[in-house]
C-alpha cells in the first residue's frame, strides 16, 4: 500500500486560478457490464486516501454503487462521479454503467471529461458495448487510457484482446492520433496495476501506474475562465435543506457564490446561486466559487431538467443538448384492475403514478413516457432490464400497477416500417453449444461467427430483431446453468421480418377465486409447474402456473378434497408437493405473451389473463379470429 499526503484543504478557496487548472483531471471509467469499473475505482478511491483507515469504506466492496437495487445485482445503475487527490492533482472520476440498457447515463456524463478509462476483460476481450462507449468517447475527442484487467483469470487472453482492441480502434477512430493509446494491465480486485504484463500474477504492486499515467495523458481541462459563466445541467440531485442540486463541467467562466445566473430556455426568472460545492471523495465541499472545467453542484437554481443550460443573464444563447440514443421497446403501464387491487400498495391510482413518472423522465434521459388515458401511459426503454429496473424501484417505493408484455418500437424510415436490429455477442462453455444452436434456431437468428475462444469456452455472434432479445437472457441463464455470458447491441433498423413462433408454453389458469388448497395444487402440478403455494390467495383468470403442453387450460385450485365417514388406504396419503416456481420481475415480464398482464404490488408479481372469465376471453378470441378471416379475403 503506497501513502501519500492528505488532500489539500480547498473548501475555503475563491476560485482555482489559471496555475491550479493544470492540475486538475476529469476522467470517466467506461466498459462492457462486468468488466470491473467499479473495482478498479474502488482502489482508486481506497489507495489515494480518500478514507481514513478506521472509516467504514475501507473495508466496502462497490463503493460507488450506494443504492440497493445495484448491490443487490452488482451492477452500476447510474452515473456517479467523485473526486481523489495524488501528486498535487484533482483527478474527477465519473463512473459509468457497463450495461446497454442504461447507456444514457454514459452519454449524459461523457461530456465531462477530458478522458477514459476503457477497461476490458482480458478473458472476454471487447464486447458490444465496448464498441458503443468508445465510439462516443471518440466522437468527444477524449484521451483514451486502455485498461486490460482480470489479467489472472484462468482462460485470460491478454494478445487477443490487445489485438482485437487495436482493431476496434482502427475501426472507430476519427483521426490518426486516437490509434496511439496507452496500455495498462490490472487485477481490480488486488488493487494493483503494471506497465507491463507481468509473468507472475502474484506480484505485489499498487494502482500507481494507473495514476502516473492518468496524470501524464489526460490532458487538464482546456475551458476557457475568461467570459461569462456557462454550464449544462449533466445530472439532478436533491436534499431537503437545499433543494434541487444541478450538477455539471463549467464550459466558460467563473461561478461565484451569491451570483445571479438564469436557466436560457426561461431567461425572464433570475435565479441566486445559493451555494457552490465540488467533489471531494464520494462527497462534496462548499466552496466560494469555482471556473471553468470544475464539476461543481449548484443549489438554488429550481425546476430544472437535465440537458438545460445554466448561464449568466447577460448571455441567453443555450449550449448543445445531451444527445442520447433513442428507446427500443415499450409497455403499457397503468393502475392495478385486478380483484386484488388496492390491499397491499400506498400509491395505486393513476395520478400517482403519472407524477412518479414524471419526475422520474427529468433524470433518466433514456426513458420516454405518453399519456394514452384512462391513467394509462406507454413507458418507453432502452431494454428489458432499463424497464425492470424502473419498475422494480416504484415497487419498493409503495406503488402498485400493471403493465403488459414488452414489445418492440418501430420506426418509419423512407415510408417503410423497420424494427431494430441487434448484433448479440454469447460466450459459453462447450457442453451446452448445441443448446445455443438450438435456441437461436427458434429465433431465426443469423450466425455472423461461431469460434472456440479457449479449451472450454465458445464464441457465438449473432444478428438477429430485437423482438426474439425478449425473454431469452434468462432463458439462457437457466438452460446454461447460470454460467452464459451474454450482451447485445442495436446496429440497424431493417425491414419487419417473419413472424416468430410461440416460444412459450400455455398457461394454467385459476377457474374461481378464494384460497389455493394443497391437494388441488396437487392435480394443477401433474399438468405442468406452479407458481404458487397453498394458502395464497388466487382469483379468476390468475395465471397459477405453467402447462406441459401448448395450450392454456383452466383448473380450480381451490377446490378441498371431499370428505366422507369412509376410510380408505389410498385417502390416508400424505400430499407432497414440489415447491412453486417463484418468477422474478425479469422473469415475469418475460413470461407474458399479449394477452396477459403482470400486476405489481410492494408485497407481490401475479400474472394474469387481460380478460378474467372464460366467456370474456373466448368472445375476444373469436373477434380476433373473425378479423382475421376477414383481411385474408380481402
Amino acid at each position: 500500500m503506497v501513502y501519500w499526503s492528505s488532500p489539500p484543504d480547498i473548501g475555503g478557496s475563491f476560485f482555482m486560478n489559471m496555475s491550479e487548472q493544470k492540475d486538475k483531471r476529469n476522467i470517466a471509467v467506461i466498459a462492457h457490464v462486468d468488466h470491473g469499473k467499479t473495482t478498479l475505482v474502488d482502489a482508486l478511491l481506497k489507495q489515494t486516501h480518500t478514507f481514513r483507515e478506521n472509516e467504514e469504506e475501507m473495508g466496502k466492496e462497490q463503493i460507488m454503487d450506494s443504492g440497493d437495487l445495484e448491490r443487490e445485482r452488482g451492477i452500476t445503475i447510474l452515473a456517479k462521479n467523485c473526486a481523489v487527490d495524488y501528486k498535487n492533482t484533482k483527478i474527477n472520476i465519473i463512473d459509468t454503467p457497463g450495461h446497454a440498457d442504461f447507456s444514457g447515463e454514459v452519454e449524459r456524463t461523457l461530456g465531462m471529461a477530458e478522458g477514459a478509462l476503457l477497461i476490458v476483460d482480458a478473458q472476454e476481450g471487447p464486447m458490444p458495448q465496448t464498441r458503443f462507449v468508445l465510439r462516443r468517447a471518440l466522437e468527444l475527442g477524449l484521451k483514451i487510457i486502455v485498461v486490460i484487467n482480470k489479467i489472472d483469470k484462468r482462460f485470460a487472453r491478454v494478445p487477443e484482446s490487445v489485438s482485437k482492441l487495436e482493431s476496434l480502434f482502427l475501426e472507430l477512430a476519427k483521426d490518426e492520433s486516437q490509434l496511439d493509446f496507452p496500455i495498462i494491465y490490472a487485477i481490480g480486485r488486488r488493487g494493483v496495476a503494471f506497465n507491463t504484463l507481468p509473468e507472475d500474477m502474484e506480484q505485489k504492486g499498487d494502482i500507481t501506474p494507473l495514476l502516473d499515467l492518468i496524470i501524464s495523458h489526460v490532458p487538464a481541462p482546456k475551458n476557457s475562465p475568461l467570459g461569462t459563466f456557462k454550464m449544462v445541467v449533466t445530472t439532478l440531485d436533491y436534499e431537503p435543506h437545499l433543494g434541487q442540486i444541478a450538477i455539471g463541467k463549467i464550459f466558460r467562466g467563473k461561478l461565484v457564490k451569491g451570483e445571479k445566473v438564469i436557466v436560457t430556455n426561461s431567461p425572464g426568472k433570475i435565479y441566486k446561486v445559493e451555494k457552490v460545492m465540488v467533489p471531494r471523495g464520494l462527497g462534496r465541499v462548499e466552496v466560494e466559487g469555482a471556473e471553468a472545467g470544475e464539476i461543481v453542484a449548484i443549489a438554488g437554481v429550481d425546476n430544472l431538467k437535465i440537458g438545460q443550460t445554466i448561464s449568466d443573464p447577460s448571455d441567453t444563447t443555450p449550449l448543445p443538448e445531451i444527445a442520447v440514443s433513442p428507446p427500443t421497446l415499450h409497455i403499457t403501464l397503468g393502475p392495478n384492475t385486478s380483484p386484488l387491487a388496492g390491499q397491499e400498495g400506498e400509491y395505486s391510482t393513476g395520478r400517482q403514478i403519472e407524477e412518479r413518472l414524471r419526475k422520474e423522465i427529468e433524470t433518466n434521459l433514456s426513458l420516454k413516457v405518453e399519456a394514452l388515458g384512462n391513467g394509462k401511459f406507454k413507458v418507453s426503454g432502452r431494454g428489458e432490464l432499463h424497464l425492470a429496473i424502473l419498475l422494480e424501484t416504484l415497487r419498493r417505493e409503495g406503488y402498485e400497477m400493471e403493465v403488459g408484455k414488452p414489445e418492440v418500437i418501430l420506426k418509419k424510415i423512407d415510408g417503410v416500417l423497420k424494427e431494430p436490429v441487434e448484433e448479440v455477442n454469447i460466450i459459453v462453455p462447450q457442453e451446452f453449444v448445441g443448446v445455443i444452436n438450438q435456441e437461436m434456431g427458434k429465433r431465426y437468428a443469423k450466425i455472423l461467427k461461431m469460434e472456440a475462444i479457449s479449451e472450454e469456452e465458445t464464441e457465438f455472434i449473432y444478428q438477429f430483431p430485437t423482438r426474439a432479445m425478449i425473454g431469452l437472457r434468462g432463458l439462457l441463464l437457466n438452460l446454461t446453468k447460470g454460467t452464459v455470458v451474454m450482451s447485445s447491441q442495436v446496429i440497424a433498423y431493417e425491414k419487419i421480418g417473419r413472424e416468430l413462433p410461440k416460444l412459450r408454453r400455455g398457461a394454467l389458469i385459476s377457474q374461481s377465486s378464494g384460497s389455493a388448497l394443497a391437494y388441488s395444487l396437487e392435480t394443477a402440478q401433474n399438468r405442468g409447474i406452479t407458481f404458487i403455494d397453498p394458502g395464497e390467495t388466487v382469483y379468476e383468470g390468475m395465471i397459477i402456473g405453467q402447462n406441459a403442453k401448448n395450450e392454456d387450460i383452466e383448473i380450480n385450485v381451490c377446490k378441498g378434497k371431499k370428505l366422507t365417514n369412509m376410510r380408505s388406504k389410498s385417502s390416508d396419503g400424505i400430499i407432497q408437493l414440489t415447491p412453486a416456481t417463484k418468477l422474478s420481475l425479469e422473469q415475469s415480464l418475460d413470461f407474458l405473451e399479449r394477452d396477459e398482464l403482470l400486476e405489481i404490488t410492494p408485497k407481490s408479481l401475479r400474472l394474469r389473463k387481460k380478460h378474467l372469465t372464460v366467456l370474456a376471453r373466448r368472445r375476444i378470441n373469436r373477434a380476433a379470429r373473425s378479423s382475421q378471416a376477414t383481411q385474408a379475403m380481402i
